[in-house]
């Protein structure tokens, strides 16, 4: 990896949460490694493959995994040593010693050793000089049945961002100071004072230091995405971004007619697998609540309550019926034992992550 981008992200950690910020466990669903392993395979993860690897886990990332998955073992790897301490501090100050941090370069394969049961690369790949030699390197140390989620940059969203930050290499701007400066000269109207409006992210120094001030970005068109996934060895699983359809094939092609007219989605999340075997038949499924979410489906709790959807769309709040049917998978109940109604409602709870579907 460019010794610049560790240069980058020890100047820069990313992202700058502050250390008391709390996550609610509920929130954390979507990391659960037991929901992820039976929606694409359709039984619970083995012992040996209860692993995760966070590749390029920047400074919070490990606290979220580590709340979602008391059970696993998660190594946290990045090549930023500040990156790793704050994560490590993130953790300690919230009760989470369980985690292992690593510094090193994700590409090399002693960094992490496999075989993992799932592993993120979320925002990752796309600051690598050779991202796919970084996806084959993650590829190598995915165990059978293995899930890997990546989030790359997609290139008609960050077109004007792309152009100002090209502009500022150029002209050898170097610190968010700098480009502070150059905003408030800046005339009412302009490009850069329109996107310092528009922008959540540039409104913090971290944030502005990685959206305009990275030293290696690549931004990808959906073919060349599905190449490089294509050279993984991995078979694409789903896409998770916001609006994306739930079959790989027509998500792709919904993106390339968004190209035509240069738009797209602001990143391309999908999840990979090795040799996965699908949910299998909901007939002899038995469904469990993911444990992520068992204590916040609370009976004497009055309001809805609001969970987000992570795969691609939003969910409607959990009303008291939705809460009350939910209660019911707090253990074990097979599919046998719901009417036509129930199952079609776990199913698609089970498709959301809110419940694990496993055969058995």
């Amino acid at each position: 990896m460019s010794d610049s981008v560790r240069r980058h992200y020890e100047l820069y950690p990313y992202p700058n949460y502050p250390l008391l910020a709390s996550v609610r466990r509920f929130d954390t669903y979507a990391n659960n490694l037991a929901a992820l392993w039976s929606r694409f395979n359709g039984e619970l993860p083995p012992q040996n493959l209860k692993r995760i690897l966070i590749a390029g886990c920047g400074s919070f990332a490990p606290y979220p995994f580590s709340l979602a998955n008391p059970d696993c073992a998660i190594t946290a790897l990045d090549l930023s040593g500040k990156s790793l301490a704050r994560a490590r501090l993130h953790c300690l100050l919230h009760g989470i010693t369980t985690s292992r941090f690593l510094k090193g370069d994700l590409r090399d394969p002693s960094h992490a050793p496999g075989p993992f049961g799932f592993i993120d690369a979320y925002g990752v790949l796309h600051h690598l000089d050779d991202p796919e030699a970084g996806l084959v390197s993650l590829s190598s140390r995915l165990g059978e049945g293995g899930i890997l989620r990546v989030m790359v940059y997609s290139r008609y969203t960050r077109r004007e961002e792309e152009s100002i930050r090209r502009a500022l290499r150029i002209l050898k701007v170097e610190q968010p100071a700098e480009v502070l400066k150059m905003v408030a000269r800046s005339k009412e109207g302009s490009r850069l004072k329109r996107f310092f409006e528009e922008s959540d992210e540039v409104s913090f120094r971290c944030g502005l230091a990685d959206a305009l001030l990275h030293p290696l970005v690549t931004t990808y068109r959906i073919d060349r995405f599905m190449e490089m996934v294509s050279s993984s060895g991995l078979q694409p699983l789903l896409f998770a971004h916001a609006g994306a359809l739930p079959e790989v094939e027509g998500e792709v092609a919904r993106i390339r007619e968004l190209e035509r007219e240069r738009r797209s989605p602001g990143n391309f999340v999908l999840y990979l697998g090795r040799n996965v075997k699908g949910s299998g038949s909901a007939a002899d499924a038995t469904f469990v609540i993911n444990p992520c979410l068992s204590k916040a489906l609370s009976p004497f709790r009055v309001a809805p309550l609001h969970i987000p959807g992570r795969l691609g769309h939003r969910i409607g709040p959990l009303d008291g019926a939705a809460r009350s049917f939910l209660r019911r998978f707090r253990t074990p109940v097979p599919a046998a034992e719901l009417s036509n109604e129930e199952l079609e409602m776990a199913n698609r709870y089970g498709d959301e992550l809110f419940l694990l579907r496993y055969r058995g």
